[in-house]
């Protein structure tokens, strides 16, 4: 479920590349948040759920990063390949790191670091001076990244208090309504064609959120997680099947520095997960959970 909620992920976003050519990024967001609110009233209304939130500032500030997180990755595509923005972005991992030490006070040891730093290597390889990505547009994926992670990091202090269907719904609600509140000063002409291709791409989002939901209700987290790396491989794979864009061999290095420090992380976190289960400290499971 997980590998094919990030099929579709990458699905769409060949649809979101057509359109921002023409359309704002603010346009295409709403059009994918309609369909995603759409689902998640569906999702809460089937299990029975109200909605409401325990801690509704967390659930607005989660709202808001995931806002921007696909503002910004939209806007990045009107210059950028949908493999080399997507590779781009995946270095939320490294942003979310730095982001648990200042907020939520973790300790980083040497491994964390260390494949943090092979997936920043990696976006400064496919960054390489003089290439192609190195372009402001490059910066649109990063900030992405970055609203990513805070995103996650809000995620983990709104913790278990809160369903996940609450969580999807406060999400898209608060995209929602923000793009709505601001459609005069973006909003323009669609053709029939656009309307359809917008539509497809926001059914092809909710359908994967729904998945991934499924997934990770069904799954444990550790070892779920590193088949999102997959999305890379769709979006090369699709890019290059649609678009006849295929990224050089310095292009695919870096994304597989990206790939390779993001599964180091997942791996190590799975280790020290099973680790802890077991009765051990966090002290002495970080010692014991060897590559």
């Amino acid at each position: 479920m997980v590998v094919a909620a990030v099929g579709l992920f990458a699905c769409a976003d060949l649809f979101a590349k057509p359109l921002s050519a023409s359309l704002p990024a603010a346009q295409i967001a709403w059009m994918r948040y309609a369909v995603l609110l759409a689902v998640a009233v569906w999702i809460v209304r089937r299990r029975g759920r109200r909605g409401g939130a325990s801690r509704p500032e967390l659930q607005l500030l989660r709202g808001i990063a995931l806002l921007g997180s696909g503002l910004l990755f939209i806007r990045g595509l009107r210059d950028l390949g949908v493999a080399e923005a997507t590779a781009i972005s995946f270095v939320t991992p490294a942003f979310v790191t730095l982001l648990s030490i200042v907020v939520l006070g973790e300790s980083v040891h040497v491994r964390r670091w260390a494949a943090l730093l092979i997936g920043l290597a990696g976006v400064l390889v496919i960054l390489r001076p003089g290439g192609e990505a190195l372009q402001p547009a490059a910066l649109f994926p990063l900030a992405s990244a970055a609203c990513g992670a805070a995103m996650v990091v809000t995620t983990r202090r709104i913790g278990d208090s809160d369903a996940v269907e609450t969580i999807l719904l406060w999400s898209s609600g608060v995209g929602f309504l923000a793009l709505t509140a601001s459609w005069p000063t973006f909003a323009v002409a669609m053709t029939p064609l656009q309307v359809a291709q917008a539509v497809t791409m926001g059914g092809l989002y909710a359908l994967g959120q729904y998945l991934l939901i499924v997934g990770y209700t069904r799954g444990e987290a550790s070892l779920l997680a590193p088949f999102s790396y997959a999305q890379v491989l769709f979006a090369v794979g699709l890019s290059a099947l649609v678009f006849g864009v295929v990224p050089d061999r310095t292009t695919l290095a870096g994304i597989g520095l990206i790939l390779l420090g993001g599964a180091y992380t997942l791996h190590r976190e799975r280790a020290l997960s099973r680790l802890r289960l077991r009765g051990m400290s966090p002290q002495r499971a970080r010692r014991r959970a060897t590559l």
